[in-house]
């Protein structure tokens, strides 16, 4: 899939005023991607609201999406305050919800500003692509894990340890890349918010995973995400570079629990995410 298709993906067909439908991308994975459902329910919940931009959303995946049929997203139109709007979307697929999404959306004010500072890292330019390096080892994976691994994405994505990338060795809990979509976007903060959520799902979930030597390729691997929350601070462009940079502070109970923090090039702090995920080896016991 290139970026133009990913446009497309995330433009959907209106059923009825409070009613969409969306289509499906094969990346490789056994389900539907995490972070196409995220998008795609942002995109049906902005539709419902006029003069206001997301400022937060809190998902829950709650079975796994079949590529073969499309998704009807329902929209319920919560509350419509005087700053602030809230729609809650259940994503279907054959009458059964997959994923529910609640988002709220405000009215442009000013108001304290603060942040964290951007980390210093390398330049986007002195990285090398990571598509390159999943192609570099395809050879390396189970077959099972091959297609998604080898996938081309519509996003760039340029990691700032390319080195351990993949390293089945124990690593800190922290990773990072530059990401960007390598398409003209049109000027809508509603879609640059959903590619946003759609990229955050890349990598976000196995950063819990390094500490342990393991990887989503290892033997036996069961991995699922099973909440997503993201808040947007300030405004930005996903057809210009964003260091996306992950930490994981806690895994337990064959689950981790992940942040993400997303900077302008220029230092300015946009968005920030969390993710709790199923970790599960196949190996272990299940109670």
């Amino acid at each position: 899939m290139n970026a133009t298709e990913l446009l497309s993906l995330l433009t959907l067909e209106r059923l009825d005023s409070n009613l969409f439908r969306g289509q499906n991308q094969d990346i490789g994975a056994v389900a539907v991607f995490g972070g196409q459902v995220l998008g795609q329910a942002l995109m049906a919940a902005g539709e419902t609201v006029e003069g206001r931009e997301a400022h937060s959303m809190h998902a829950y995946f709650l079975r796994p999406g079949d590529k073969t049929v499309p998704i009807i997203y329902d929209v319920e139109r919560v509350r419509d305050g005087g700053s602030f709007t809230t729609r809650r979307v259940v994503a279907i697929q054959r009458g059964e919800p997959i994923f529910i999404l609640s988002v709220s959306f405000q009215k442009a004010e000013e108001g304290f500003c603060h942040q964290a500072d951007m980390p210093e890292v390398p330049a986007p330019e002195d990285l090398p692509c990571e598509s390159e390096l999943r192609m570099a080892m395809a050879d390396t994976l189970p077959e099972d894990r091959r297609a998604f691994f080898t996938s081309v994405r519509p996003v760039e994505m340029r990691p700032i340890y390319p080195h351990d990338l993949w390293e089945k060795s124990d690593r800190p809990p922290e990773q990072g890349f530059w990401i960007r979509v390598n398409t003209k976007v049109p000027d809508s903060p509603l879609l640059h918010r959903a590619l946003l959520a759609y990229t955050s799902d890349f990598y976000l979930m196995g950063t819990a995973l390094r500490p342990h030597g393991e990887r989503f390729s290892s033997d036996g691997m069961l991995a699922a995400s099973l909440d997503h929350a993201m808040w947007f601070h300030r405004e930005f462009r996903m057809d210009e570079w964003v260091l996306y940079m992950m930490e994981s502070t806690s895994a337990s109970g064959s689950r981790g629990l992940n942040f993400g923090k997303f900077y302008r090039r220029d230092g300015t702090l946009v968005a920030s995410c969390t993710q709790e995920g199923l970790i599960r080896m196949a190996r272990m016991p299940v109670e």
